[in-house]
């Protein structure tokens, strides 16, 4: 569900387009080469020299993917010969982009001419304690809100962005496909050294090596998620997996989802919830492209915890089947729901394109008036976000004390081309479900 995707194959995090030989770049020990065109400045020299190595927090233009010189910010750096200044990789956030597109990039990426002074810390530290904070601290903290967490105050925002600001694992394989990460996961400390894991599609376990996943799907029962299947129509399977009847699986993809998910919150606690597991089948397994997950026990009528797409199976309609799924349950179990907050910014959008469509489909079938008390019956949505939702529309007006829904077909109509397509439908004939009940 995110809203920039990264581009696939592409090698060392970076291409190497024809037409920058302009840019002064280095050779294999670090020192600066410059096309033959052109007389080396010796002033120029001395200051790129001195700049070396770039510290954290040094603000510089790096090459990206697309051929182009960004904006980025140096959030960490290492040594990878044991020789000179220049012999370091630098671990950067594009400060034009989401935190997911951070990467290594080796010193020929970076203009060295763009080097910005070293952005003083200290100011920040000192909002974090409890301090004033500057203008531009509450603007950083207000942005980074808007990616998730709007819970965290300024102390513990720092806290989670020094733990997390460094991918671990660069890349997994799971299944057919090698998927590159996006965030940092906690994996156990034997797993520090590993760039890349290995993944058992059916039961997730991860290995460190190609080997011990070959010797493990020898032995590996499992064909699908562990756990009950629940629907299925044609290829797709939704399987329900208790946290605490399959207490590693859960804990396995709580492991995985963390690599793709900006959250601040791993639950290690897997007993108290109940995943979700959207599968493709075929004659080989049903292989998992997404799942959301949601509490067994929700005193906020939370129906959905966390949700995620594996990036291989965006822009199918996938998470639009999920979030539409999670509502089917919730009318099983005649409640309304809602999901767990804070929202993303990206998952507002979703959220706010499927009760869009979902609201306005009824109010151009219905004849005469209706509630937004009989809309949540019907949808199983939360009254509040009905009504927050039919504002942001401009669908609803306050006359004499009470909300009165305004629907003209033309304006409807309008409203359900800009929320886009639906996605994936759900055959409520194909769900055969019960509601979670504990065992006494």
């Amino acid at each position: 569900m995110g809203s920039l995707e990264p581009p696939t194959a592409v090698e060392n995090g970076s291409t190497h387009p024809a037409g920058m030989g302009k840019s002064p770049s280095t050779d294999g020990g670090g020192a600066i080469v410059h096309p033959p065109d052109t007389v080396p400045d010796p002033d120029a020299l001395r200051r790129r020299s001195s700049v070396l190595p770039l510290e954290v927090g040094t603000r510089v233009l790096c090459r990206w993917r697309d051929g182009k010189f960004h904006p980025v910010k140096v959030i960490e750096r290492r040594k990878v010969h044991a020789v000179g200044p220049s012999d370091y990789e630098y671990y950067v956030h594009y400060t034009e982009f989401n935190r997911r597109l951070d990467e290594w990039v080796k010193l020929e990426q970076l203009d060295l001419d763009s080097v910005e002074a070293v952005v003083d810390e200290k100011v920040e530290e000192k909002g974090a304690s409890g301090l004033k904070m500057t203008r531009h601290q509450k603007r950083k903290i207000d942005e980074t809100h808007v990616e998730g967490h709007e819970e965290l105050d300024a102390a513990s925002l720092r806290e989670h962005e020094e733990f997390t600001k460094v991918k671990n694992i660069a890349t997994i394989e799971l299944g057919r496909y090698e998927i590159e990460t996006w965030y940092f996961s906690p994996f156990p400390p034997e797993y520090n050294d590993c760039l890349k894991l290995f993944f058992c599609e059916f039961c997730l376990n991860f290995m460190k090596r190609k080997e011990q996943l070959q010797r493990h799907m020898r032995k590996c029962d499992l064909k699908h998620p562990p756990g009950d299947e629940i629907y299925r129509s044609g290829t797709l399977s939704m399987f329900e997996v208790d946290g605490k009847k399959n207490k590693v699986y859960g804990q396995n993809l709580c492991y995985l989802a963390k690599l793709f998910l900006d959250h601040k919150t791993l639950y290690y606690d897997v007993d108290l919830f109940l995943f979700y597991i959207l599968c493709e089948c075929d004659d080989r397994g049903c292989h998992m492209v997404g799942y959301f997950s949601k509490e067994k026990h929700s005193e906020e009528s939370y129906n959905l915890a966390c949700i995620l797409t594996l990036p291989p199976y965006q822009r199918k309609g996938y998470g639009k089947f999920l979030i539409a799924f999670s509502y089917e349950l919730s009318k099983k179990e005649g409640k309304v729901g809602t999901p767990e907050r804070p929202l993303s910014d990206l998952g507002l959008l979703s959220y706010r394109g499927y009760w869009t469509r979902v609201l306005l489909d009824i109010l151009k079938k219905h004849k005469g008036n209706i509630s937004i008390k009989e809309l949540s019956d019907m949808t199983a949505i939360k009254a509040e976000d009905i009504l927050t939702t039919l504002q942001t529309l401009e669908l609803i007006q306050y006359r004499k004390g009470q909300h009165v829904i305004c629907a003209d077909p033309k304006v409807l109509d309008r409203h359900l081309k800009a929320a886009g397509r639906g996605g994936l439908e759900v055959d409520v004939s194909k769900l055969i479900w019960t509601p979670y009940k504990e065992q006494s």
